[in-house]
């Protein structure tokens, strides 16, 4: 009597050699998925790129935002001492945002000149521009024609 040991999931041939199941078991054909990925790609890429340049564009605008309301401040805080005149003004607004590279900025400063607003009363400097002049795309999808604009106002502080 001869005993054989036959191995888990194999099987003999006519010429008595052991063959593994998953050699002999046809393969699955998957259906052809050709361009698939390209056409994932064709749908995705353009939402993605939205996405992108969305993000870029508000965090261009929240900073600019920031760097002219800082602007606006430094102008009131020279509005705001004796003998302030409005060149004096524009000059500490127009350096403020020169030395973070914004440029296209209007000043307006209330009263006019600042020096003639009584002891205590307020002195308003606003700052706009708008956002195609201060954009790192060349054409702002989401922003274009907005007009970005800050105000401070401070009391005068003049000798009585």
């Amino acid at each position: 009597m001869t005993c054989q040991m036959q191995h888990f999931g194999a099987r003999r041939t006519s010429a008595g050699r052991s063959v593994r199941q998953s050699a002999v078991r046809p393969r699955r054909r998957h259906p052809p998925r050709r361009g698939a990925a390209a056409v994932e790609l064709a749908v995705v890429l353009p939402l993605f790129v939205l996405l992108v340049f969305g993000t870029i564009e508000f965090g261009r605008m929240v900073m600019v935002q920031q760097l002219i309301t800082n602007a606006a401040r430094e102008g009131a805080r020279s509005a705001v001492l004796d003998g302030a005149t409005t060149a004096q003004v524009t000059a500490a607004v127009s350096s403020y945002l020169s030395a973070a590279a914004v440029s296209g900025a209007s000043v307006v400063v209330s009263p006019d000149p600042p020096s003639s607003a009584p002891y205590g009363s307020s002195v308003t400097v606003t700052v706009s521009v708008p956002f195609e002049a201060v954009s790192w795309l060349p054409s702002p999808m989401y922003l274009g024609g907005k007009t970005l604009r800050a105000q401070c106002v401070m009391r005068r502080e003049t000798v009585k």
